[in-house]
């Protein structure tokens, strides 16, 4: 039996079970993937308070010794459903099934999908939607960026150091990034970027070659050649499974300011919840204030 069951080992189910643990109690972390989230595979951290610049995953490797050397337990297993009789949880997970007295719900998001014809065949074969995991298998060659936001300046911005030509594909008529990194992406020679472009199909037999795009404006097509195209058009929730717990609201968990929502004892934060703002500094926010919550439910 468990204080708490905390599903998704990134910043914020990180930093509930810090201050769960640091109130004495039991904690089990269920991460499916790898600890730190999609913060590790950010090449870059640069606007977390008290830190000036840092790279994704050495912050989720700082957190994760952290819980570690205050007894927090962990396992590598996808939690598939949760459930709850009477005041005590049951967490199935693809191995095993574990009991809390709270569960904490830190699923973050996923990468979003084009949702074009072949896109899971080509996933490992040119094309990718992390370059700080994959960017390496591209060294010395011309690779291509779809995205517009922070996430795809910075990937872009790595890639250049060992490809030859980076290009990005943007579908609006603007950068939503923030304006320094828009100004330092520009500044590398050998990044070029198009405006207006929707991605239309991937081209190549099993290996991606190049990437079919349609102008917005002019309804013309355009071809850039790439021998690996990444993906980064933002994330989308996986709450699915927690459906007759938790309201959703376009897939994200509805919470109070808590991070309580309507089952006593679960408890949601980070980005997958529903609010405005998903920063690193927002994750771990929302963390400590769901781990106290849950303390104080627990009494």
């Amino acid at each position: 039996m468990y204080d708490s069951i905390i599903i998704g080992g990134g910043p914020a189910g990180m930093s509930a079970a810090l201050y769960l643990l640091r109130s004495g109690k039991k904690v089990l972390i269920l991460e499916r993937e790898a600890f730190g989230g999609q913060i590790a595979k950010s090449p870059k951290l640069e606007n977390y308070p008290s830190i000036k610049s840092i790279d994704g995953l050495s912050f989720a490797d700082s957190l994760f010794e952290q819980i570690t050397d205050l007894d927090a337990e962990f396992e590598v297993e996808d939690a598939v459903s949760v459930s709850k009789e009477g005041d005590i949880f049951k967490v199935v997970t693809d191995y095993n099934s574990y009991e809390s007295k709270t569960v904490i719900v830190a699923t973050g998001c996923k990468p979003k999908k084009l949702g074009l014809e072949r896109e899971d065949e080509l996933l490992g074969h040119g094309l990718s939607y992390c370059a700080v995991c994959d960017g390496a298998f591209y060294a010395g060659k011309n690779v291509l960026l779809i995205g517009d936001a922070n996430t795809a300046l910075q990937y872009a911005i790595l890639l250049a150091q060992t490809s030859p030509k980076v290009t990005i594909a943007t579908l609006f008529d603007h950068f939503f990034a923030d304006p320094i990194l828009v100004e330092k992406m520009k500044a590398i020679p050998n990044i070029e970027y198009f405006h207006n472009l929707e991605s239309h199909r991937f081209l190549g037999d099993s290996e991606l070659t190049a990437v079919e795009f349609i102008d917005t404006k002019t309804k013309e097509s355009k071809t850039i050649p790439c021998s690996g195209c990444f993906i980064a058009i933002g994330q989308v929730p996986d709450n699915e499974r927690f459906s007759s717990l938790v309201e959703l609201e376009n897939g994200f968990i509805i919470t109070d300011e808590n991070m309580a929502t309507k089952t006593p004892g679960l408890f949601a934060c980070g980005d997958c919840r529903k609010k405005k703002i998903r920063q690193v500094v927002t994750a771990t926010n929302d963390g400590a204030i769901a781990g106290l919550s849950a303390f104080h439910y627990i009494g």
